[in-house]
């Protein structure tokens, strides 16, 4: 799509190379059309490449809601990151939202936020309390400059970031009966596979927290808080830049296992904090990574998680008529408990198999090495 634009408007731009352009940095969804499927879905990259860590396949899209109208009017001011029943609250560099509002209260409200944001829903399960969003292009991204004002929206689709993203909503019911909503990133990227540029792929990018941050600024006004004080409530809590390593004697992966509380102890990640913040530090850290969370139980510390082989980037793609006439093998899904454990006055997390077994050691370990890397972000 790169080199198609290039080619239809390499006049127009050799003709008004002297004009300046300028970009945006908004948000803006809505122009854009449903995400191309990727060849590769973004995966744990850390993982060995056996095809046993890949995120699931396509899910069916939800169907379109009328608007919900419950969402209430913002209550007077009671703190700076508080308007009404809806908080923001921060520990490190996560942040959430708390709303005083039971789950099924809000559910309706959350997604038709997201459809009006632009996005189609590929989960929709209320029952595990998980929505998440189809890849889309940010298209606010793009150059806002004379060639584009010119050509008009008859040759927009030419246009391409080389972006995607995917947002995934978390709701969890809170010790107080209200909801806890946790919004997480991921994001990839379009580079060229090739040295003469004639192809490319796709591969993750790093999680933009300004992202999560903006969507949930978004979220607080749809539910009911105004704009100046959701924007005022976020800027009151802001990120914390990663604690530097004081020990200049200390291997680097020591360093930051110390500067964060996470580190790896032989089949287990030892994380330096209470049980009710590790919980949710991991729960953040899989939705990030991409683990598909079946279901999850907080009293017993078990998250159930699935995956799918993963398709390999360099895979021969089967010609059209095989596609139309034969029917793709079907992929058998992986099952692993990730189990938080409260030990010592710090908590282990562990790897097993849907059975409740030690996972394999190599499949365990790579498991916890990306939840460790992610955690450190934290």
């Amino acid at each position: 799509m790169k080199t198609l634009f290039k080619l239809s408007v390499l006049g127009t731009a050799l003709a008004l190379a002297a004009c300046s352009t300028t970009t945006t940095t908004e948000v803006d969804y809505k122009s854009a059309q449903r995400g191309n499927a990727l060849e590769v879905p973004p995966d744990l990259t850390k993982l060995s490449s056996d095809g046993h860590f890949s995120i699931p396949g396509e899910a069916t899209s939800a169907a379109a809601y009328q608007k919900d109208q419950t969402a209430g009017q913002a209550q007077p001011e009671t703190a700076v990151n508080a308007v009404g029943d809806v908080q923001i609250k921060r520990d490190g560099n996560q942040r959430w939202l708390s709303v005083n509002r039971p789950p099924a209260q809000i559910w309706n409200a959350v997604r038709t936020f997201w459809e009006n944001n632009g996005f189609v829903l590929t989960t929709d399960n209320q029952r595990l309390g998980i929505m998440e969003t189809d890849w889309a292009e940010n298209r606010a991204k793009l150059p806002q400059d004379i060639i584009r004002s010119t050509l008009g929206k008859m040759f927009d689709a030419l246009y391409s970031t080389g972006e995607l993203d995917r947002f995934r909503t978390r709701l969890e019911r809170n010790a107080q009966g209200g909801t806890d909503i946790f919004i997480s990133h991921r994001g990839m990227e379009e580079v060229y596979s090739t040295n003469d540029k004639s192809a490319t792929r796709w591969q993750p990018r790093p999680v933009n927290p300004e992202l999560e941050d903006e969507f949930l600024r978004r979220l607080m006004v749809a539910l009911g808080v105004s704009k100046e004080r959701a924007a005022a409530m976020v800027q009151a809590n802001p990120h914390v830049p990663a604690k530097a390593a004081t020990a200049p004697s200390a291997s680097p992966a020591a360093a930051a296992a110390a500067a964060s509380g996470v580190a790896i102890e032989g089949d287990a990640l030892v994380l330096s904090e209470d049980f009710e913040r590790a919980w949710r530090r991991v729960g953040l850290s899989l939705d990030r990574t991409g683990f598909s969370v079946e279901g999850r139980d907080q009293k017993a510390g078990v998250y159930d998680v699935r995956y799918v082989p993963l398709v390999a980037p360099d895979a021969k793609k089967p010609g059209v008529l095989t596609r139309l006439f034969k029917k793709a093998p079907e992929t058998q899904s992986v099952h692993y408990q990730v189990r938080v454990q409260p030990q010592g006055g710090r908590v282990m997390v562990r790897v097993y198999d849907a059975q409740g077994n030690a996972a394999p050691a190599r499949d365990g370990n790579h498991i916890l090495q990306v939840l460790a890397d992610d955690l450190r972000q934290m």
